[in-house]
């Protein structure tokens, strides 16, 4: 009786202790992701590389991370596997200090290509350990656990600029002592979730939004449209955000490192503020605000002194970055019982397009101009008005 009752409490109770936990671990691997595109005016100048090598590396890490997530996440919803996670913050481990001590361009890329097989091991199945920890609120739950991965995200840059530009290349080693912390962690949460899935073996995914094939068929490719729009164009602001300060504006590469800073700080911001709003008004109107309210400033950010593209960057981060956590949320209560899944495919998705974008990008950056970067990305959120073919599952619910 005493365990039934615990099932219950859990299926009920946000666990919070196990969302901070693997928030915080999000950020470690998403900080130890970000260190990479920080780097690049290091490697760029060290290794004479162009744009379109450039963007190689990103395309590398990125196509590593993406490919693999579907295949982990559709393997974990049949198969699930709690220590999985640290086993691959172990290969991001590796990755990084191979980072740290390489000496040619070919090995810049198998590093890479090793930091984004953790990344896809990471990603699927800490997903599903934060949704079995939501009690229900499952916006809530992926905004925190995303919102650590977007913090992450945010200092990587910072640590660059403070730490690894003034000490070199071999400074990326230091970071392995995040890496290590992570698997310590993530250890501790496998054996929480291996407890949880044997309370929880008797009881069947119920949620069910009770729709046509078809519709939800056009609904996963609407969110994936987003997802592109989305992240197609934070990848022109992650990957070469800091080489158009610096060429447009003439500024240090540390000033250029904390504009990226102060973007991704307030992306942070953003994805905190979007699941749980989409909890309560729902997760469409999210996506509508997040996508296609962000169309004036992208269009403004191109022809804006420096001032105001640090004030239109972080306004355009806060807001585009709301949508992920609310598309997520929305893929998973459309595709019920495909948790992990779901989570690959958009978290692959997400990374593989990003990826995609930069070799494109860098090509084209290379070809016409850093500039015409931003005036072209600018349209993309246009991409939004998709929004509309998407049903309403908060008013079904």
């Amino acid at each position: 009786m005493a365990q039934s009752t615990s099932v219950k409490d859990q299926a009920t109770t946000v666990v919070m202790p196990i969302l901070l936990s693997l928030s915080i671990c999000h950020l470690l691997n998403d900080m130890i992701q970000s260190l990479l595109p920080a780097i690049y005016p290091i490697l760029k100048t060290s290794f004479q590389l162009s744009f379109e090598q450039i963007g190689l590396i990103t395309f590398t890490n990125q196509l590593t991370a993406s490919l693999l997530q579907p295949v982990v996440g559709l393997y974990t919803d049949r198969h699930p596997k709690p220590y999985s996670l640290a086993c691959g913050m172990c290969s991001t481990l590796c990755g990084l200090l191979w980072l740290s001590q390489a000496t040619a361009y070919w090995q810049i890329l198998c590093a890479a290509a090793m930091v984004g097989v953790g990344s896809s091991i990471f990603h699927p199945e800490s997903s599903r350990m934060a949704r079995s920890a939501s009690g229900g609120r499952h916006g809530l739950a992926q905004s925190v656990f995303q919102v650590g991965g977007n913090a992450g995200t945010a200092i990587g840059p910072l640590l660059a600029a403070y730490v690894i530009l003034p000490h070199g290349q071999g400074s990326i080693a230091w970071f392995c002592g995040a890496a290590l912390i992570a698997i310590s962690m993530l250890i501790w949460v496998g054996r929480w979730f291996s407890e949880h899935l044997r309370a929880q073996k008797a009881r069947k995914q119920i949620a069910d939004p009770n729709l046509p094939r078809r519709k939800v068929m056009v609904a996963i490719a609407v969110l994936i449209a987003l997802v592109f729009s989305k992240y197609i164009y934070l990848s022109s602001i992650v990957n070469f955000y800091t080489f158009y300060l610096i060429h447009h504006f003439g500024v240090s590469v540390q000033n250029a490192q904390v504009h990226l800073f102060v973007f991704l700080a307030a992306v942070a911001a953003g994805t905190f503020a979007g699941g749980p709003i989409g909890d309560r008004i729902g997760r469409k109107y999210v996506i509508w605000i997040s996508i296609l309210g962000v169309l004036p400033f992208t269009l403004m950010l191109p022809y804006a002194n420096l001032a105001w593209t640090g004030i239109l960057s972080a306004v355009i981060g806060m807001i585009l970055a709301s949508a992920f956590s609310a598309i997520v949320v929305y893929a998973q209560e459309l595709l019920p019982g495909k948790v992990g899944t779901v989570a690959g495919l958009f978290f692959g998705l997400a990374f593989g397009l990003a990826g995609v974008a930069a070799a494109v990008i860098g090509t084209f950056a290379d070809t016409y101009g850093i500039e015409a970067v931003y005036r072209c990305c600018a349209f993309l959120p246009a991409l939004g008005i998709l929004t509309i073919l998407l049903p309403d599952l908060h008013q079904r619910k």
